[in-house]
């Protein structure tokens, strides 16, 4: 399936930094980001130089064009001038966030080898692993401060990789994904070319999204620099404090994952809700399937539609949206952004309506019938990434196309939507969690004999971690000793939330652990 022949705006700029540049340009006094937490409000203007103010300071410490800046701040504006002072400095942003534990920054660090970590003072996390990878660890930048002298070259763009995001491989073990300024900038121009546009520059859009997940900072933050809007920032989603913010800022665009609209709906009254969501014009809500009773509910109480979209970091991350104006179809992730061809393929890539009859021996069974028009979802487009870090491998074809993990199928009105994924990723409130990484956590317990991890519908999460323990034979070993060593060496919305302890695992005749039937499991 191709999208419209449309294509992404003109006169796009080749430097994702230039996005900021170019709004202070146009409309230099007009708000840009508003940082709830700090109480503090940047025009563009004072934004624009805060961003050069960072490149100045990060080129000072050693990071040039293309060494890696960590990047490891809560959501706020320090967030956001770290990122694109980064890149104005012509370095590579890493985006971790603050909640991944020692064992997975130690991880990221050794993969890419940053120059800099830019940590919030305190974060012992970063400084011990900072000083075990003998890198050196800055505070969070000076919002106040202001360039003195020339801005460091920034290098030219384009195929240049601007962000690296480490996303967990089916291995378990994180890869880097490479954004480059091209792949960031044409997402960001599909998007803008829908009509009408997700974000305006009159609009004020709430993130509560965590920044350093590609769909808050891309999606989210990096679509308002490119129309010139104002992003209203909260350091978490917490429900009472979104009511608030929604109508003190004056919001009119919010972007969430399907827990966070669930969320409002059950800590606030119905007339609280809908007066809180008076002055939105649009939701977006993305990450996750959005279930339809959800979907359902949210417009019953508020009178608006959600706008699901489908995408992955590689892609930059936007590939589908259900388009504004027209009714919601519950269950589907809608049609590919202008400038985005879509297909279904099988295993070895061949279009579905093209691919041979398959050997039943074969047939992975975690993929489903091609008999049913299912196939695997490829992409083809300019918002691509450039393979995995270091070399590149693992991205496009040399057609252009990138095969994806999700099994979908097209609808009568030729939308997509999503029923299975052939790999076995859990997602929770969004973000991917991968089992094998979670399985060696659980193994290195000497009482663990083997265990197996698999997602289970959770209410507020859309998924949680489920792990199902085979103990070494004549160990003890409780669920609380299990959490407890999870907890201290996994992100927190890695750790499992059921632990079910069993005699032998179940496995497929092919010897596989038979996943789905763990998952129906009481």
């Amino acid at each position: 399936m191709e999208s419209p022949t449309s294509s992404p705006l003109a006169e796009a700029p080749s430097h994702v930094a230039d996005l900021v540049a170019r709004a202070a340009a146009r409309t230099p006094d007009d708000p840009a980001i508003v940082d709830v937490t700090s109480e503090f409000t940047f025009s563009w203007a004072e934004f624009d130089a805060a961003v050069s103010a960072e490149a100045q300071r990060l080129a000072r410490e050693g990071a040039g064009p293309g060494d890696r800046v960590v990047v490891r701040l809560a959501n706020g504006a320090g967030f956001c001038i770290t990122v694109l002072g980064a890149l104005r400095a012509g370095a590579i942003a890493v985006p971790t966030g603050p909640v991944a534990v020692a064992r997975e920054l130690e991880v990221i660090l050794a993969d890419c080898s940053p120059a800099v970590i830019v940590a919030a003072e305190g974060d012992d996390v970063a400084a011990l692993c900072g000083s075990s990878a003998g890198t050196r660890l800055l505070p969070p930048p000076d919002p106040a401060a202001r360039p003195s002298g020339p801005v460091p070259d920034q290098g030219r763009g384009g195929e240049e990789i601007a962000l690296l995001v480490y996303t967990s491989g089916t291995t378990g073990s994180p890869r880097g994904v490479r954004l480059s300024h091209r792949a960031l900038l044409a997402n960001r121009a599909q998007a803008a070319a829908l009509r009408p546009a997700p974000v305006l520059p009159v609009d004020r859009v709430l993130l509560t999204l965590p920044l350093f997940h590609i769909f808050g900072l891309a999606a989210g933050f990096l679509q308002v620099c490119w129309a010139g809007a104002t992003v209203v920032l909260t350091e978490r989603f917490d429900a009472a404090q979104v009511a608030d913010v929604l109508v003190r800022h004056r919001v009119s665009g919010m972007a969430g994952v399907p827990s966070m609209f669930r969320a409002l709906l059950e800590r606030l009254q119905p007339d609280e809700l809908r007066d809180a969501t008076a002055s939105l014009r649009l939701c977006t809500s993305g990450g996750a399937p959005l279930p339809p009773e959800l979907l359902a509910d949210f417009e019953k109480v508020t009178g608006l539609p959600i706008h699901e979209g489908y995408g992955l970091t590689e892609t930059g991350p936007v590939l589908t949206t259900n388009a504004v104006g027209v009714e919601v179809k519950p269950g589907s992730v809608g049609r590919p952004l202008p400038g985005i061809e879509l297909r279904l393929v099988d295993a070895e890539g061949h279009p579905i309506d093209a691919a041979t009859e398959p050997d039943p021996e074969e047939l992975d069974e975690d993929v489903s019938d091609p008999a049913q028009d299912t196939g695997l979802v490829a992409a083809r487009g300019p918002n691509l990434f450039s393979g995995y870090w270091p070399d590149g491998a693992g991205g496009p074809d040399a057609d252009g196309w990138f095969r994806t993990a999700d099994v979908g199928f097209l609808d009568a009105d030729g939308d997509l939507r999503l029923v299975d994924r052939s790999s076995d990723l859990v997602i929770v409130n969004g973000f991917n969690v991968y089992p094998r990484e979670v399985e060696q956590v659980l193994e290195e317990l000497p009482a663990v004999a083997e265990s197996a991890v698999v997602g289970v519908p959770d209410e507020r999460s859309g998924e949680a971690v489920k792990a199902v323990v085979v103990r070494a034979e004549g160990a003890e070993l409780t669920e609380t000793e299990v959490l407890a060593y999870c907890a201290e060496r996994l992100a927190r919305f890695k750790v499992p939330t059921v632990v079910e302890f069993v005699d032998a695992l179940p496995r497929t005749p092919t010897g596989k652990v038979a996943r789905r039937q763990l998952a129906g499991r009481a």
